[in-house]
């Protein structure tokens, strides 16, 4: 290397020396914010476990008590704008998983977004308390649009229903729900006006690097910086997602906005949400309610066995974040726009000192997510100097602005200890929920994460001066979300008596009453609430209808007569089943509920086609058969229980003798069937007249009326 090249390398030395001053002076004053947020939070931790729960009057909530609380009504928003890969998955999971009756859910979709719109359709089938909401422009617009319709809907549904929502909760189309949500909701509605619950990943494998970032700052923020927010200001950001606003709250919103209560012009609708609520005087809380979760769970870096564990964590909304650098970043990039940028413009540096120190917090990332970057290359750049230094390659320099006692390397130092602090919390809070394997990965993540940052803030500073300056609009920037799959949540079709019990047709009382008869009697469920008047036949045959995802029969008298003595009447009987018509090479079979495999095939043995099962009501089954018996000439459902069901119920028939005695039976040779069972001594006459009585004197329930989900669509 000559002279000349020798002085230009040492000068450039020189010039980066200065600028890693500069760097970790701005590091510092950054780092010395996260110290005080760590002070703040293991100070508060100690004084409350030395103090608070240690005290006498100190009683954890419990899910007990969740449950003794009287259900009020809740309406869950789930905006969806190009969600047709996972909506329906969300929502038959939502339903499935929630321990809650009194709740309807809204999901917002576009007009020009017709996957989506058929999917939302297909599970409305299914779930009756399902309302679709059609925003009539094309989108995408803001997820805050979205939302400001689904509220008109929402205020639409109370009215036309004469009920009042006492919460409102947020959700988005990837979200995973605990049971226990909409009851703790509940416990603290109406005394809080936004309750905003932890958002966490759903774990990801250890060397899915960009997915993990989320698992590892999600950790962390919601498990101690909103924990010092809320402590401070009492200012709580709403998430986006597991967040409810009580009735006042909403109708603040509204008040000064002509029912528009999220604001169209932020793309983080929900930050600016909780900060008008704050100004507001809102009470608001971020919750943390212990319960337990089941995962799944590789151990050893996927190199030791799989261990299902059951883990205690806060009460949390879980989801999948994006896995790829582009799409990561691209979502961030939308937080930082609409908390930094579109924040700062919107609400300015308003509140108390703590509040602008909150906002100071939020926004200095849009300039040290640039610096992190930075200072990597600076590090590398020295990397380089010190390996040609130490293998000859460089040997002219000045004097080092990095002297020994110099303090310049005292900030350093100082700097790279709240490093070492930082590294070892984001340990401490990963290894808490995911365990050590994900603890340690953490740590090399802090990097990939620094350059999602990075690249988030560019693209970000990049749609805001196009906004500003050339007036380009800013819309919904589509993020591609995942669902767990069936398998990873073990999900099962909905029972029969919990459909029920989530339409509210029936009470818990009465399904528990049914369940216990049902070993005595080896009835279905659903037969024996017909029995005992707390359900009526339609609503029965919609619940199954949606659960087995079967279409409805349309029977009359001519139909059902037209396919007589194509199947033996006694097989009719007992599988409570009949034909009803053909199509497409096809019959067309009317079931009160689905034949199980064997049954299906052996009727399609019978018959010398296949058939298509359709639902019919108990007592559509029971006037068919009637009419298929030669007992009455006319087909009248009456929407009563059937006479052999109150027998069995009422004691006066043996379901094992009925059954065995209805194999001998043959329609041509025994006419009636009634006589024949009483010739068998199966049941007396007297008992049969009385339990024909019985079922004269009652009353069929009334149909329970559900909200209509075409009411909602379009405002």
């Amino acid at each position: 290397m000559s002279y000349s090249t020798a002085v230009y390398f040492a000068a450039y030395y020189g010039w980066l020396e200065k600028l890693a001053v500069v760097l970790t002076v701005l590091i510092l004053i950054s780092s010395l914010d996260d110290v005080f947020i760590d002070l703040w939070y293991w100070g508060r931790e100690l004084w409350r476990k030395l103090t608070i729960k240690r005290s006498a009057e100190y009683q954890p909530l419990t899910a007990a008590q969740l449950k003794n609380r009287d259900e009020q009504y809740i309406a869950i928003m789930v905006p969806a704008w190009q969600e047709y890969d996972v909506i329906a998955q969300m929502v038959e999971n939502m339903m499935s998983v929630l321990d809650y009756r009194r709740y309807v859910v809204f999901v917002g979709t576009y007009c020009n977004d017709q996957a989506t719109i058929d999917e939302v359709e297909r599970v409305r089938k299914h779930f009756r308390h399902l309302i679709r909401v059609e925003v009539p422009h094309a989108g995408p617009t803001c997820k805050a649009d979205c939302l400001n319709w689904i509220i008109q809907a929402i205020f639409k549904h109370e009215a036309e229903h004469g009920i009042e929502f006492a919460g409102v909760v947020m959700h988005d189309a990837e979200d995973v729900l605990h049971p226990l949500e909409l009851r703790f909701f509940n416990y603290l509605l109406p005394r809080k006006d936004m309750i905003q619950l932890p958002v966490t990943s759903l774990e990801r494998e250890w060397f899915e690097l960009v997915a993990g970032t989320y698992m590892d700052e999600f950790a962390e923020w919601h498990g101690k910086d909103l924990v010092v927010r809320e402590s401070i200001s009492g200012m709580v950001p709403s998430a986006g997602v597991g967040t409810c606003f009580s009735r006042r709250a909403l109708l603040t919103l509204c008040a000064d906005t002509q029912n528009q209560p999220f604001n169209t012009a932020s793309l983080t609708e929900d930050y600016d949400v909780g900060a008008r609520l704050a100004a507001s005087d809102m009470s608001a809380i971020f919750a943390r309610f212990p319960v337990q979760f089941r995962v799944h769970r590789k151990s050893g870096f996927g190199l030791g066995p799989d261990r299902d564990l059951v883990i205690d964590m806060p009460l949390c909304v879980r989801e999948y974040f994006p896995d790829t650098l582009y799409t990561a970043y691209r979502q961030r990039a939308r937080w930082v726009l609409g908390i930094s940028m579109q924040g700062w413009m919107h609400l300015g540096w308003q509140g108390s000192l703590a509040d602008r120190y909150l906002l100071f917090r939020d926004r200095k990332g849009i300039v040290t997510s640039l610096l992190n970057v930075l200072a990597y290359l600076v590090f590398f750049q020295f990397l380089g100097f010190y390996i040609a230094a130490k293998t000859g390659l460089w040997t002219l320099h000045f004097p080092p602005i990095f002297a020994p006692g110099s303090w310049p390397l005292q900030i350093a130092t100082f700097t790279g200890l709240i490093m070492i602090s930082r590294v070892v919390q984001r340990f401490y809070f990963v290894n808490k929920l995911y365990g050590w394997e994900q603890g340690l990965m953490s740590i090399p993540r802090m990097v990939v994460s620094n350059l999602i940052n990075f690249l988030a803030t560019l693209r970000a500073w990049k749609m805001f001066l196009n906004h500003l300056f050339m007036g380009t609009r800013l819309v919904w920037d589509k993020t591609q979300h995942h669902f767990p799959s069936a398998a990873k949540l073990a999900k099962q079709r909905k029972r029969l008596g919990e459909l029920l019990l989530s339409w509210q047709a029936i009470e818990p009382e009465q399904l528990e009453a049914a369940l216990d008869r049902q070993t005595e009697f080896k009835l279905p469920v659903g037969r024996l609430l017909l029995t005992q008047g707390a359900l009526d036949d339609e609503t029965l045959a919609e619940a199954i209808s949606a659960q087995y995802d079967l279409g409805r029969a349309v029977l009359t008298r001519d139909a059902i007569l037209a396919q007589h003595r194509r199947i033996p009447f006694e097989w009719c009987m007992r599988r409570r089943a009949f034909p009803f018509g053909q199509q497409d090479g096809l019959t067309q079979l009317a079931v009160a509920a689905p034949l199980d495999e064997e049954s299906r095939l052996h009727m399609e043995e019978l018959l010398g086609e296949p058939v298509r099962q359709y639902i019919a009501r108990e007592s559509e089954i029971a006037a068919g058969l009637r009419l298929l018996s030669g007992i009455t000439d006319e087909f009248i459902a009456d929407g009563k229980a059937s006479l052999t069901d109150l027998m069995i119920t009422q004691g006066l028939v043996d379901r094992a003798a009925f059954d065995q005695a209805l194999t001998g039976f043959d329609l041509d040779r025994h006419g009636n069937l009634a006589d024949y069972m009483i010739a068998k001594g199966v049941f007396t006459r007297e008992n049969y007249a009385a339990v024909k009585e019985l079922q004269h004197r009652q009353i069929p329930k009334q149909h329970v009326g559900h909200a209509d989900p075409d009411a909602a669509e379009g405002q």
